[in-house]
């Protein structure tokens, strides 16, 4: 067993998003296409026999330390399913914005519970390691992929899809974050029906999704984030008119992304952001390239 990890935790965009209604259960029924960005938060992830407990240190202020902090509950997740005593340290340092929507905690959550697999030298089975995932957030398990992925349910069925040819990507965070939780409540009032179950092929929406293009992206959220902040609806439209493949808002928001065929027109389009806002000047990550940078460390 090794003492000590570095991963690489990194972010995702929503290549479409459509919210087809309320479930039984109170989750809404979804589909998106997820897609993997090599925009990343960095993790130590450490094992130690004789010690006891969880602790998780971050850089950043406004990440909490313990049961709010989703890397902790992956912790202590991991080891009451692999009855481990021994100490779990995790040092995290932040690059994806919280609040952002490019999935930053939960892709913390993802690869800390493969680091400690890897630490302990003994997997799980991957049905189980699913299990656990999908106990701590609906995005958790697509990190467990990486890559172009197919999200159904409440996104925490994922389906590997074929990935696209690499390109430019440019992420906008304006600074402040949108819940998730509120974005939903107000979605509700904008839906005529509750969802009618977990029909993977319910898709007049399927052809939001082509397989052999990036476009178009329609994401669900847009309709009540754009209504509260439209800033954010003008810089998708000129990120648009400058010549992106596909621009869109990723998860609930606040954060844009645009993809770019060349790294020439990503230049000219990124002086378009406003100033004070939060630019990330990134590339898509395919799968194969995805699970290998994620234990390259430094």
């Amino acid at each position: 067993m090794k003492d000590s990890l570095p991963l690489r935790a990194f972010a995702k965009i929503n290549l479409g998003l459509k919210i087809l209604g309320r479930r039984p259960d109170g989750y809404h029924e979804i589909r998106t296409v997820y897609q993997t960005v090599a925009l990343h938060d960095r993790l130590r992830v450490s094992l130690r026999k004789d010690r006891k407990g969880v602790v998780v240190r971050c850089d950043h202020p406004a990440v909490p330390a313990r049961e709010g902090n989703l890397v902790y509950q992956a912790c202590e997740l991991w080891r009451e399913a692999r009855k481990f005593r021994g100490g779990i340290s995790v040092h995290l340092i932040k690059q994806i914005p919280a609040g952002s929507g490019l999935g930053g905690a939960s892709s913390d959550a993802a690869a800390t519970l493969l680091g400690l697999e890897r630490l302990l030298g003994d997997p799980m089975q991957p049905a189980r390691r699913f299990e656990l995932a999908a106990r701590l957030g609906s995005d958790v398990p697509l990190f467990l992929l990486g890559g172009r992925v197919l999200g159904c349910g409440r996104g925490q069925e994922v389906y590997p899809l074929e990935d696209f040819p690499r390109r430019k990507c440019l992420i906008v965070f304006p600074g402040f974050a949108v819940s998730t939780a509120e974005a939903y409540r107000e979605a509700d009032s904008r839906l005529t029906k509750p969802a009618q179950g977990p029909n993977m092929f319910e898709f007049g929406v399927w052809s939001q999704f082509s397989p052999y293009g990036w476009g178009p992206a329609e994401n669900d959220f847009e309709q009540v984030v754009f209504a509260k902040w439209p800033e954010l609806a003008r810089l998708k439209s000129r990120l648009l008119r400058a010549g992106a493949e596909i621009a869109s808002l990723t998860g609930s928001g606040s954060a844009l992304y645009a993809v770019f065929a060349s790294a020439r027109k990503l230049a000219r389009a990124s002086k378009l952001i406003p100033r004070g806002w939060q630019v990330f000047l990134t590339r898509t990550l395919p799968r194969a390239e995805y699970q290998r940078l994620l234990f390259a460390g430094r």
